[in-house]
């Protein structure tokens, strides 16, 4: 029964690689057929009863959303907000004032970092790029450099800190929804490795690498002219930059603020200040509160704002709140077996610990490109395999979803459409833009993975 679960499994996921890579189907549905094939093939073998079947796929998508859909929704919508008022345009520029143009490529990574927390990472860099371009102008700096550090930059925190959907969801399916504070301080630590490393490697291949941008910025420079289109003239005036950062900075603060308050000797001393900062905490709490900020943003609260702006946010969540959820109900399929303790006991003879869920992540991201829809499917089938692997602790499941988004960074390639935004917007080619962008994500996961295997020596 062991090896038929195991074959059932493997065919499970090797239809939701090839319907999503080969037959370009949707992830949500997808998935919910891979549901169906182990669910059924489980039944067909008498593992499982087949009427457990369906109320399992229902159970295990209500369950989900029921932790994390309104997080995504709210998350989605500031990451409009500040699009669309051009507030993420002055925390760019607040950086770059602060670092100075010495340091152009570290600007980058540093804006990507932050700007990728609650923006998805293409459209960040879309977002971004003009910014990006005039500062590769006035800094005379190599355009391949600039790009491959603002997007190691948005890479790295778009798999690594919520409330981006793709940690919130692997944590949701781990078991960590009411520990999200934790994820995110865990994810700002080690996302920082793999942005630095992001930098550097940004520095290095800049030097080698030259894009249709260079040549156009050399008959500029040739040309003597010294006027440029004003990124800020494409929003008006833009937020200040306090208004600007509070969307963000004040989330993750309430949520890492409810957190250290869950340590039992700070719960006592505060007393009943302790049940408020725990309910500011939660992140349904802080993202509505993010949320208010971001109203601030805008510049008046009219039919544009209200319907549209927050529209377009719910929009963009709807399809994550989907594939989300069909993660959920994959999961709940796999536990609804006795899988894991086969695959438990097998796999921990051969002793991969932390390594396993790395491995997982990676093999999915780079088969089939969605960062968000690999880190669902691995904490899916990672959630019922943590005891039998020792990381069945707290800190060994924060670990488990850092090590799964570790996986999701390893490697964007030509099915992931964040390699095209990057390549296209540079004006790289094909060769150019796998030397450059693939490989520094094959860093990123590598430098994310390590830091992992460190903190789990250590701690």
């Amino acid at each position: 029964m062991g090896l038929v679960l195991v074959l059932l499994l493997v065919a499970s996921i090797a239809l939701l690689v090839a319907a999503t890579s080969i037959l370009k189907l949707h992830p949500f549905i997808s998935l919910i057929f891979a549901s169906l094939l182990l669910g059924l093939g489980s039944a067909a073998f008498g593992i499982i009863d087949i009427m457990t079947v369906e109320s399992s796929i229902r159970e295990g998508f209500g369950t989900i959303l029921s932790h994390i859909g309104i997080v995504i929704v709210l998350g989605s919508i500031i990451g409009v907000f500040l699009e669309k008022s051009g507030g993420a345009i002055r925390i760019a520029d607040t950086v770059i004032r602060i670092l100075g143009p010495k340091h152009p490529e570290l600007a980058m990574s540093i804006i990507g970092w932050l700007v990728s927390i609650p923006v998805f990472c293409d459209s960040g860099f879309i977002i971004l790029n003009a910014m990006r371009k005039s500062l590769t102008r006035k800094t005379h700096a190599r355009a391949a450099g600039m790009s491959i550090a603002l997007a190691s930059g948005l890479y790295a925190s778009h798999t690594l800190v919520p409330p981006t959907p793709g940690p919130v969801a692997a944590a949701g399916n781990l078991g960590l929804q009411n520990s999200l504070g934790s994820v995110v301080l865990f994810g700002i630590f080690i996302s920082l490795i793999p942005m630095l490393g992001g930098f550097f490697w940004a520095r290095f291949i800049g030097r080698r690498v030259e894009t249709r941008e260079d040549l156009i910025n050399a008959e500029f420079f040739r040309s003597g002219l010294n006027k440029e289109r004003e990124v800020t003239s494409l929003y008006g005036t833009l937020p200040s930059a306090f208004l600007s950062f509070c969307p963000i900075v004040i989330p993750i603060f309430l949520i890492a603020l409810g957190t250290i308050v869950t340590i039992p000797s700070v719960q006592s001393s505060l007393g009943v200040v302790s049940g408020v900062l725990l309910f500011l905490g939660n992140p349904f709490t802080a993202l509505l509160i993010g949320f208010l900020f971001a109203l601030a943003l805008a510049p008046g609260l009219n039919e544009e704002v209200l319907m549209k702006w927050i529209g377009s946010g719910i929009k963009i969540a709807g399809p994550i709140i989907l594939i989300t959820g069909a993660g959920g109900a994959f999961g709940a399929i796999i536990k609804s077996t006795p899988i894991a303790y086969y695959l438990g006991t097998s796999m921990s003879r051969w002793h991969l610990g932390i390594f396993l869920p790395f491995l997982l992540a990676a093999a999915l991201k780079t088969a089939q490109g969605s960062t968000t829809t690999t880190m669902v499917t691995a904490s899916a089938l990672m959630a019922p395999l943590l005891d039998s692997l020792g990381l069945g602790t707290p800190v060994g499941t924060l670990l488990t979803v850092m090590s799964i988004g570790a996986g999701a960074m390893t490697v964007s390639h030509a099915n992931d459409s964040y390699f095209w935004v990057v390549a296209e917007f540079t004006g790289m080619d094909i060769k150019s833009a796998y030397k450059s962008h693939t490989t520094a994500t094959a860093i990123q996961g590598g430098l994310s993975f390590l830091t992992v295997l460190f903190l789990s020596v250590v701690l």
